[in-house]
């Protein structure tokens, strides 16, 4: 187990990368000829999605490394250089390609039902946060490491059905400049976070650059 700063280091995470805040104005774009409740269901069944995503990610996510053969190290430099890219998007108040992308934005107008993909995948639980909860989920052994970062999974859910139910009056509120501060603000944070990734990835990859 890890000191209890370490997990809330791990929490403010997980909520940076998922960014509740951020996801307000593509949700508003992607639900605008939706009905009211129609949203409701939608905030509902893509923050569930996430959620499992998160979890799954952090329960299975070492396996699926072992199985292509890749090093956690190797990984946390990899990871790093995605949540770093991610991050100089957020500090200019843009969404990073990682997350979603015009075309598939395009696509979900025609859709059905848009709260798997593209709003749970890729826009909440991307790349971005499925590789923070792998790295992580290797930080500490044993199934109280893992329950500790499975409930943050669960917060981060929780903060995502809360903001995209509250989209419209959260976006009046804030509007537009209020919204990109505080992506600014988290984009900074996240940026921080990355190079820990990477200078600890780094150092396990080439031990001879911590001494």
């Amino acid at each position: 187990m890890l000191h209890w700063n370490e997990y809330i280091k791990i929490f403010i995470a997980v909520m940076v990368i998922v960014d509740p805040l951020g996801a307000v104005p593509v949700f508003l774009g992607l639900t605008g000829h939706q009905s009211n409740r129609e949203r409701r269901h939608i905030a509902g069944v893509a923050s569930f999605a996430m959620t499992i995503v998160l979890i799954v990610s952090c329960l299975f996510g070492d396996k699926i490394l072992k199985f292509f053969g890749i090093s956690i190290a190797s990984f946390r430099i990899a990871g790093g250089i995605l949540l770093l890219f991610l991050g100089i998007a957020m500090m200019h108040a843009r969404q990073s390609g990682s997350k979603h992308t015009p075309e598939e934005d395009k696509e979900a107008e025609g859709k059905a039902n848009i709260a798997v993909v593209p709003l749970a995948m890729p826009l909440l639980a991307g790349p971005g946060a499925i590789s923070t909860m792998i790295i992580y989920s290797q930080e500490a052994v044993g199934w109280g490491h893992k329950g500790i970062l499975i409930a943050s999974g669960i917060m981060a859910g929780l903060a995502i059905w809360i903001s995209l139910l509250l989209a419209i009056p959260l976006s009046r509120h804030f509007g537009k400049t209020g919204i990109n501060i505080a992506t600014r603000v988290m984009g900074l944070i996240l940026t921080a976070i990355a190079v820990e990734f990477i200078a600890t990835g780094l150092g396990q990859v080439f031990p001879g650059l911590l001494g």
